[in-house]
């Protein structure tokens, strides 16, 4: 009875022979595996968990790959005996990661959940799980395997053919993914279809603006070249339309693709910056403008009518928004190579750039 109940633990647990000993390996929940020497172990004791106190996760399929970042994501459909304390996915370039290896920690709650994996090396294999953990341990769903783009040999950007709009000819640039990009921040003072946008400047009155507006940065024209105009985000949202008619003010998917082009948003910056620190302040690191998009650290006006962050950082609207107070932005820094997007205020003044319908 005793040798037919040890095969049967060996047929549960699983064991390998190496140089003429027996090995039991130990898979743990939180995917970590333990050999132990057969010749080691004394008795074997099993504590089983009901499965009514385990957690279900399942893993959401990997997209919008590049060279450095993907996105994949989990649906927790059963918390367990007790609530979710942690979540995510985790991720290794080896087959079934753990919470030991890289992770994303989400909101712990029942239902689907989306993860961004960033710091991803080009031209790699990863294998990704969504993961739950609750009182009892970590649970894992299914892997899933994905290999990253390669970097950009060499980014293709040639002069586009320019526009003309409000009396000023901005220079455009025409990429290898071939988007049209302005090569210069917009510096209307009309919409598209004529009518004027308000240049405001006493503080009381850009701070309850909920219509559009406009002002230089300080309030001083000598900005306008090369820095351009600040716009709130109700100009970038008025049905008139703040880009002349052809172009328009870039969405979440505009950015992003250019950002994969250039290789992914943790390289980007660094290719959209230029370079020197004439129009950066010092280190203004990584600037290679090798896209010639020509990002320049304008600053921005904030909610309140106060200006900052000229020389530190660039940022340009998105058309989306996030909630009835607050849109998205794009923006570089001096201190980096990568690019962010964050939310802001919509009252905000921030530079815009257009893009080719």
């Amino acid at each position: 009875m005793k040798k037919n109940l040890l095969l049967l633990l060996l047929v549960l647990v699983g064991f390998v022979k190496t140089n003429g000993q027996t090995i039991m390996n130990i898979h743990q929940n939180d995917g970590n595996v333990i050999q132990v020497p057969l010749n080691t172990i004394d008795s074997i004791t099993y504590t089983f968990t009901s499965s009514s106190n385990l957690a279900s996760v399942f893993t959401l399929p990997v997209v919008n790959i590049t060279a450095n970042s993907a996105i994949s994501g989990g649906n927790i459909t059963n918390t367990g005996a007790s609530a979710i304390i942690q979540s995510g996915v985790v991720w290794s370039t080896f087959p079934s990661p753990s919470i030991s290896d890289n992770l994303t920690n989400e909101e712990a709650s029942i239902g689907t959940f989306t993860s961004n994996l960033t710091g991803l090396n080009p031209n790699t294999t990863y294998y990704v799980r969504a993961y739950a953990v609750n009182n009892e341990g970590a649970f894992y769903g299914n892997q899933f395997a994905f290999t990253t783009a390669s970097l950009v040999d060499s980014i293709v950007s040639n002069p586009g053919e320019g526009i003309s709009f409000d009396g000023y000819s901005y220079s455009t640039i025409v990429l290898g993914n071939n988007q049209e990009w302005m090569a210069e921040n917009l510096r209307t003072h009309v919409y598209a279809n004529g009518d004027s946008i308000p240049n405001v400047i006493p503080n009381e009155e850009w701070m309850n603006l909920t219509t559009g507006a406009w002002s230089h940065y300080n309030n001083d024209s000598q900005f306008e070249s090369p820095y351009g105009k600040l716009y709130n985000w109700y100009a970038v949202n008025d049905s008139r339309q703040l880009c002349p008619i052809g172009w328009h003010v870039p969405s979440n998917n505009d950015w992003n693709e250019l950002y994969d082009y250039l290789g992914g948003e943790a390289v980007a910056g660094g290719k959209m910056k230029a370079i020197g620190t004439q129009f950066w302040n010092s280190p203004n690191v990584g600037a290679s403008n090798e896209s010639n998009f020509n990002g320049v650290a304008g600053g921005v006006r904030n909610h309140l009518g106060q200006f900052g962050a000229m020389g530190e950082s660039g940022g340009w609207w998105v058309a989306e928004e996030v909630d009835a107070d607050w849109a998205l932005f794009e923006f570089l820094l001096k201190d980096g190579i990568y690019v962010q997007d964050n939310g802001s205020s919509k009252v905000d003044g921030i530079s815009v750039r257009c893009l080719k319908d």
